[in-house]
């Protein structure tokens, strides 16, 4: 399955970002820290995309990415420079789960991943139902997701990125 380009860019963007630090200390960085890494359009992505679309359609993707919200344009130390934004890093991780093979764990242990989100936080359940079905987790109880495949290490990541591991316990299991 080819990925959109908008998905490509933020994907290319957030390998960038998780080359020099992580992408959650990116987004929350300061103004300096966001300067150091991404400096005005000249970074390779960029140039990439420049090069590959031309300049007319590039522009119309940064709109897009902007209008979105998964992209900020920000003058650092007067130059300008594109920040990819909490909503961007999540965009990119779905879609990198996409072109990602799901590997099925070696020891044949399942993981299973048990979350009590109180009910005044509805966004924060089907945000996590969200990044469960996107890992490939299936449900087994309504908040008991069960997976074979090896995804524990990015769904540690995630429920940290949203603030959700305070919700959740994660298990691994031998059988079901």
């Amino acid at each position: 399955m080819k990925l959109p380009i908008t998905d490509q860019f933020l994907w290319e963007m957030y390998n960038l970002i998780e080359k020099s630090r992580t992408a959650v200390d990116f987004v929350f960085s300061s103004t300096y820290g966001k300067a150091k890494i991404l400096r005005n359009y000249d970074n390779p992505i960029v140039d990439k995309y420049k090069k590959e679309r031309g300049r007319k359609e590039f522009s119309k993707l940064i709109y897009y990415l902007k209008r979105k919200n998964y992209i900020k344009i920000q003058r650092l130390k007067s130059k300008k420079a594109i920040i990819i934004t909490k909503e961007g890093i999540s965009k990119a991780l779905k879609a990198s789960f996409f072109m990602l093979e799901k590997v099925k764990r070696k020891d044949g242990k399942w993981i299973m991943l048990i979350f009590d989100i109180p009910q005044a936080h509805k966004k924060a359940r089907i945000l996590m139902r969200s990044i469960l079905v996107n890992l490939g987790y299936k449900m087994f109880q309504h908040s008991v997701w069960i997976s074979p495949y090896d995804v524990s290490e990015k769904t540690e990541k995630l429920l940290q990125m949203h603030s959700l591991d305070n919700y959740v316990k994660i298990f691994l299991i031998e059988e079901i």
